[in-house]
């Protein structure tokens, strides 16, 4: 990692938006690629910051502040990563489940879908299963994709799953979950088509999953 991102890495972890968001862009007046800047140096600052939390090392205010650094560090990002020209390759609904009010990593997934040229409609957090659905329809989705925070919230993904099953949409959406308390065997036990760790692996999988049903 190059000093310049391991310096945005440093910076996200102690909660410094406005000097995070200025060394983003000096980073980009350099010449180095935006998603090398997102990659390898916002995104591994804030992995840190979840593994800490995780561990019990920092608590949500820190979290918090350090999710608004890197809000600030992908604001710079953003235009160029999401080009207006982009192919549309798909369209996935995306939303953070209902009574759960996070959306950090709900906000970077939606960022790397759209850079990868998927249509991404953000329902937002606290997203009621049936709402989901409804805009899915709506919008002719190939993909919804639900994110929790708090373990109490993730009853509302099992009801998700059995909704859709239960609508038009059943064979035709898959439905993508993931977050903190989320992994591959809750996944399963709930019916969910994917799990995914991370906001790189969703929205490739999503890519896929939208080029597999054109």
């Amino acid at each position: 990692m190059s000093a310049i991102l391991q310096e945005i890495s440093t910076l996200l972890q102690k909660g410094k938006m406005k000097d995070v968001a200025e060394l983003t862009q000096k980073a980009l007046d350099e010449g180095l690629a935006p998603l090398t800047i997102l990659n390898d140096g916002l995104m591994p600052g804030m992995d840190i910051i979840g593994e800490r939390f995780k561990n019990n090392d920092i608590f949500i205010p820190e979290v918090l502040i350090a999710a608004r650094a890197m809000a600030a560090g992908t604001a710079v990002l953003r235009p160029l990563l999401v080009g207006e020209s982009a192919q549309d390759k798909g369209t996935v609904i995306i939303g953070t489940i209902k009574d759960d009010l996070h959306d950090i990593g709900k906000n970077l997934v939606r960022m790397m879908m759209e850079s990868k040229g998927l249509t991404v409609i953000d329902l937002g957090n606290n997203i009621a299963p049936q709402k989901y659905v409804d805009e899915a329809i709506k919008h002719g989705a190939q993909v919804i994709a639900s994110s929790a925070l708090l373990t109490t919230t993730m009853v509302h993904m099992k009801e998700l799953v059995a909704l859709v099953a239960k609508s038009e949409l059943a064979g035709k959406v898959k439905i993508m979950i993931g977050g903190a308390p989320v992994n591959q065997a809750f996944c399963d036990s709930i019916g969910a088509d994917i799990y995914t760790s991370d906001a790189s692996s969703a929205a490739e999988t999503a890519v896929s999953i939208c080029a597999a049903a054109k």
